[in-house]
């Protein structure tokens, strides 16, 4: 994956993802945060607080070797993915949320995710000639993360009509570039994938399901509404798996750091799909208990 098609091509494809992004977003999907504050801040305290602490455990309990261990931390401090909007779409949750959610974390990525970063590449210690994500490489992150997005913001803001023009275009492009990128990724580093993919199969499906299940369940059990549940569920369950390769592999410069999100980013799409079918029929129990009611 030290190939050029991946140190270019990976963060282009971001940068095009997360300028799509920003092609979506209003200063009103940030203010919106303010309108439903019980279900972001729930959101919020279970993507930053509780998934690291669980994924931290898993790694323990499967006694990963340590540069995967650390791959496994970045990966649960990525923010969630544009995915959850298609996700929480086709399962009928709150994608306005989705949308708010999408655009404050990754606001909260920038600080989070080099801080949980650091805290377990001192922990598992997997180079030893490095320390971890310093202030530089912080920046890089920040670039990574929100340039592409305010860009896309200030387009919305001040063209709105080519916004709006650009973007499917701009949704397509990345969607390709994406696909060829990791495909070429793959096809020269396919013997490192199939090494490591059973080691890493069982601990990705397992902190998928864990972290829709509480995205959905601890909004629940809060008294959080049903489809703001789902749209919980997914923006958790979603990891912006696309963010955590680029940054394992261009600002850390390790193709091991990046194979848990690569697994991840395959089979979270299964896992989210048959989950979703779960929780969506959920909502028929209550729904079906007031008709026999009234």
């Amino acid at each position: 994956m030290g190939s050029e098609l991946t140190t270019i091509g990976l963060p282009v494809a971001l940068g095009i993802i997360m300028l799509g992004l920003g092609l979506s977003l209003t200063v009103a999907d940030f203010a919106r945060v303010l309108k439903q504050p019980k279900a972001v801040l729930i959101a919020l305290l279970c993507q930053l607080l509780i998934l690291p602490a669980i994924c931290f455990g898993l790694v323990l309990a499967f006694q990963l070797p340590p540069v995967l261990a650390v791959g496994m931390m970045m990966l649960a401090a990525s923010p969630g993915g544009t995915t959850a909007n298609l996700y929480s779409h086709l399962f009928r949750g709150d994608v306005a949320l989705n949308v708010s959610l999408t655009a404050v974390n990754s606001v909260i990525a920038v600080i989070t995710l080099p801080v949980i970063t650091n805290f377990a590449i001192a922990y598992f210690q997997p180079f030893d000639d490095q320390l971890g994500l310093q202030w530089a490489k912080a920046l890089e992150v920040f670039a990574i993360v929100l340039l592409p997005v305010a860009v896309g913001m200030l387009i919305r803001r001040f063209a709105p009509r080519f916004a709006s023009a650009m973007d499917k275009p701009v949704r397509i492009a990345s969607v390709i570039i994406l696909v060829v990128v990791i495909a070429g990724a793959v096809a020269s580093n396919w013997q490192l994938l199939v090494d490591n993919f059973a080691q890493l199969a069982l601990i990705t499906v397992l902190f998928c399901l864990i972290s829709l299940t509480i995205g959905f369940f601890v909004p629940r059990m809060l008294k959080v509404g049903h489809r703001q549940a789902i749209a919980s569920s997914f923006e958790i369950g979603i990891h912006n798996s696309t963010l955590a390769i680029v940054i394992a592999q261009s600002v850390l410069g390790s193709v091991e750091l990046s194979l848990p999100a690569a697994v991840y980013g395959v089979l979270m799409f299964f896992v989210a799909f048959g989950f979703g079918f779960l929780i969506r029929g959920k909502a028929r129990v209550p729904q079906a208990a007031a008709q026999v009611a009234s």
